[in-house]
């Protein structure tokens, strides 16, 4: 892929990637003004977490990351029909898998329950709802996943669009099930484990129409012998434990945040969401583009555009990482007021919510770069090195937890108050102390700079990336710029302090003036500093 494609492949998702980000503010939007932050909320965040987590591993994680490259290798040796013949495969061996793991969670639902969320009390309310919910959704798993496989291959010939856009219809169904389904079912928050349900099917068929005029709509086949299979099912072993661990990170912090105030799960939520606006914006984007077009360039031998497509990454990452994370940071409260803070959704959900944004936030240059190296050793089909990093990752995001937690009770005042009313116990201690959720959030952004800094001294040492000219102008560049762009937003952060008590007009104007002023200064010195939409092109 030529420069100027991989920089137009990369604009196109992005665009579409935005109109999934933005609809899915207003399902947020929607949730807030709905239901809320409470403990039924918190059911459905923590039983999404699972089929969710089966996105991850298939959309972002170890199936792609062994899917694409070779299939990259098929169409470059073998031809369209050979091609075929590994879609028709692959679709098989993945859609068994799919019933059998599907089946078997249904079924060991009342067990996972005291696994992912063991703070939910067996016999509880909480306990017998989150069984339901997590049998009512987990099935979007597995449409989810074959849609993944469809936008793999669609990627693969560059195909951007269709699968960028899917996400869109989860939005629209659940806003649907929301705002029409829930008032049916007397405001009961199954209504949105229907949605998810309906979500999984929708995106699925959104895209097989796309696939149908490449000629590759598949007839699965149950094919374990087929080369191509075995290959993908190699390379998927040491990738589905490094995805997996990167995912437990998340299960972790869903099993930590059973045991603490009731909101939590809810406030971690709609940080996150705050968070992926600009990773699924512009890292999911990078590393969807770059995989594909690293995939290719290994094929073809080409080892300079390699290291010349991965230093356009490592450019772009912080181009839009250092100023994403100072502005989620300083406008953290802003945003989580002006979007969400209507109706069931009150000033300390707001105040809460933007705590655990604020620390998360401080990693979003690692998180997006994690985009880019990861790619890089996959699209070499080295699947192994990766795992060392992620095992790591999670180590520390688990011992940085225990040891926060730890500090928080026995080293604050509010924690050791906590610990006496709670007659010692850590449990119910940390049940009464609001804000703990943030240590979470903290403990991810530590574990995702140790994951990003790894993988960065692997991929040197692997001696597959060159550097480019012109890197210490590049950093001063956007240095200053950031600078300048911190210093206008904390000026009107310091004229508008009090966000929650204004109307919903009067937050939206003044949070477009301070990021608009924001972004504009940071652009504008970019582009007096030098930098053109033509150095952003790649190679």
């Amino acid at each position: 892929m030529s420069g100027s494609r991989l920089l137009r492949s990369t604009t196109i998702f992005s665009s579409m990637t935005f109109l999934s980000r933005v609809s899915g503010l207003v399902r947020d939007q929607v949730y807030a003004i709905v239901f809320g932050a409470n403990p039924a909320m918190d059911v459905f965040v923590a039983a999404f977490r699972i089929p969710n987590f089966m996105r991850r591993l298939s959309a972002e994680g170890s199936f792609s990351m062994a899917f694409v490259p070779v299939l990259a290798e098929y169409k470059e040796k073998y031809g369209p029909q050979a091609v075929k013949e590994l879609v028709d495969r692959v679709t098989g061996t993945l859609l068994a898998a799919l019933l059998v793991v599907t089946a078997a969670v249904l079924l060991a639902a009342p067990w996972l329950t005291q696994v992912i969320a063991p703070g939910f009390a067996p016999g509880g309310e909480k306990h017998a709802l989150f069984i339901e919910m997590l049998r009512i959704t987990f099935p979007y798993a597995l449409f989810i996943s074959l849609a993944s496989l469809v936008g793999s291959i669609l990627n693969s010939y560059q195909r951007f669009a269709i699968p960028a856009l899917s996400p869109v219809l989860m939005n629209l169904a659940m806003i649907a099930a929301a705002l029409g389904l829930a008032p049916l079912m007397g405001g009961s928050i199954k209504a949105l484990g229907w949605g998810v349900f309906a979500a999984g099917i929708l995106q699925l068929g959104f895209q097989l129409p796309a696939l149908a005029k490449l000629g590759l709509l598949p007839r699965p086949k149950l094919d374990f012998a087929h080369a191509g299979v075995r290959k993908i099912l190699k390379l998927m072993v040491p990738t589905l434990f490094g995805s997996s661990v990167v995912q437990f990170n998340l299960l972790f912090n869903t099993m930590a945040a059973s045991f603490l105030i009731s909101g939590s799960m809810t406030w971690l939520y709609y940080s996150d969401r705050l968070l992926e606006f600009p990773l699924g914006m512009f890292g999911v984007a990078i590393g969807t583009v770059i995989l594909p077009h690293l995939s290719s360039r290994h094929a073809a031998t080409d080892s300079e555009g390699y290291s010349k497509g991965l230093d356009w990454g490592f450019r772009l990452c912080l181009l839009i990482g250092l100023p994403a994370c100072v502005g989620l940071i300083l406008c953290a409260e802003p945003l989580m007021a002006t979007l969400f803070q209507y109706r069931s959704f009150t000033a300390f959900d707001t105040r809460m919510s933007s705590w655990s944004l604020i620390a998360q936030s401080t990693a979003v240059p690692a998180f997006l770069l994690v985009k880019v190296l990861a790619p890089a050793f996959y699209s070499r089909q080295d699947t192994r090195t990766p795992v060392k990093a992620a095992v790591v990752a999670v180590l520390t995001n688990a011992l940085c937890t225990v040891g926060l937690f730890a500090a928080l009770l026995y080293a604050t005042q509010a924690g050791q108050a906590a610990l006496e009313a709670a007659g010692g116990s850590w449990q119910q201690a940390l049940a009464r102390i609001p804000g703990a959720h943030a240590l979470l959030a903290l403990a991810i952004a530590v574990a995702g700079w140790v994951n990003a800094l790894q993988l960065a001294w692997l991929l040197r040492r692997a001696g597959v990336y060159r550097r480019q000219p012109g890197w210490g102008r590049f950093l001063r560049q956007i240095g200053l710029a950031t600078l300048a762009m911190t210093l206008t937003v904390l000026a009107f952060r310091l004229a508008w302090p009090d966000w929650s008590a204004w109307a919903w007009w009067e937050r939206g104007w003044r949070l477009a003036a301070m990021v608009g002023a924001g972004g504009a200064l940071y652009a504008g010195l970019l582009w007096l500093q030098g930098i053109r939409p033509r150095d952003l092109r790649g190679h």
